[in-house]
């Protein structure tokens, strides 16, 4: 090699030391190096969630001032789009004793007799009654289907004709048979809720590979044994989906449940201050609702974080 030839290598090599040393990659493009001081994976998700909530927040009140704006303005009449102000005022009067009327000086409970709050855990109890007896009663009967063939083959017609009626198709054969008391209501609610969680158990179930439930036999588990400590925990995420569907399918039944004799409830207060004109608190109540499922929603999300810490990590 001639002396020309190996000056010139020497030049390329130390041009490629050069670059490394300063961050440049070989073709003289800058080298894909991690920043010092880059935040760790954690920290980016809680960046990620605050700018999230900053959005939704500013996403709220832009909408609220809009509503604010239109009623201001006048464009909808107050019996069909009262303001912010008047649904508040309304939601606080339904909450403390007050004036029937002004310049009248008897006074009256909350919204036709209850407070409003006590609507709302009126309400909750019906659907803890039957969302409750749903879940028990769901569950078995999936486990049943899902594990004894004979008995999936005579009752799953039923269940899924059960799935596409509609709560307010049976409403009036409920009436008929329980009265308009609240036994009428929780079955409506559990007939309601009853067959997302048996349809989620069902395929829960059916979604176990048979290696598992064989290994743990040949290990000396018995049959129950098996059934407590592979196929539960195993089908226990597609139950908690099934039982999240429900409450939320149950909710929106609410007011459907609570058409007839519905007060104390939210339902109830929602259908017959909308009968009596009474829009302001009409949407207090629809507001209540919507935060009441999504407060419901978001225990049952966090319930399932702690039972099943494993989904999406597996």
């Amino acid at each position: 090699m001639s002396d020309r030839s190996s000056d010139a290598v020497s030049s390329a090599t130390a041009s490629v030391i050069h670059n490394n040393k300063a961050g440049a990659a070989p073709g003289g493009e800058p080298a894909l190096s991690t920043p010092p001081g880059l935040p760790s994976s954690s920290k980016r998700i809680g960046a990620i969630l605050g700018r999230s909530w900053v959005i939704r927040s500013i996403t709220l009140l832009v909408g609220v001032f809009l509503w604010w704006l239109v009623t201001s303005l006048q464009l909808v009449r107050p019996l069909f789009l009262p303001s912010p102000g008047a649904v508040w005022n309304a939601f606080v009067e339904a909450n403390t004793d007050h004036n029937i009327a002004p310049g009248i000086d008897r006074m009256v409970r909350g919204a036709q007799n209850y407070y409003l709050w006590e609507h709302l855990i009126a309400s909750l109890q019906r659907i803890g009654i039957g969302v409750g007896a749903a879940i028990v009663f769901g569950i078995a009967l999936g486990l049943l289907m899902s594990t004894v063939r004979q008995i999936s083959i005579v009752i799953e017609p039923y269940l899924n004709y059960l799935r596409a009626l509609p709560p307010l198709g049976y409403i009036g054969i409920l009436i008929v048979w329980f009265g308009i008391g609240d036994t009428s209501k929780n079955w409506l609610l559990f007939l309601a809720a009853f067959p997302p969680i048996a349809v989620a158990t069902i395929s829960g179930v059916r979604g176990i590979k048979e290696d598992q439930i064989n290994a743990a036999l040949s290990l000396g588990a018995s049959r129950w044994q098996s059934v407590f400590h592979v196929i539960v925990p195993s089908a226990l995420p597609e139950v908690l989906t099934g039982i999240r569907i429900a409450v939320a399918f149950a909710w929106t039944t609410v007011v459907a449940a609570e058409l007839s004799n519905g007060i104390p409830g939210i339902g109830g207060l929602a259908y017959l201050s909308g009968t009596e004109l009474q829009t302001p608190l009409t949407i207090a109540c629809i507001i209540v609702i919507g935060v009441t499922a999504v407060a419901l929603d978001g225990a049952l999300k966090l319930t399932e974080r702690l039972l099943v810490p494993w989904r999406g990590h597996v």
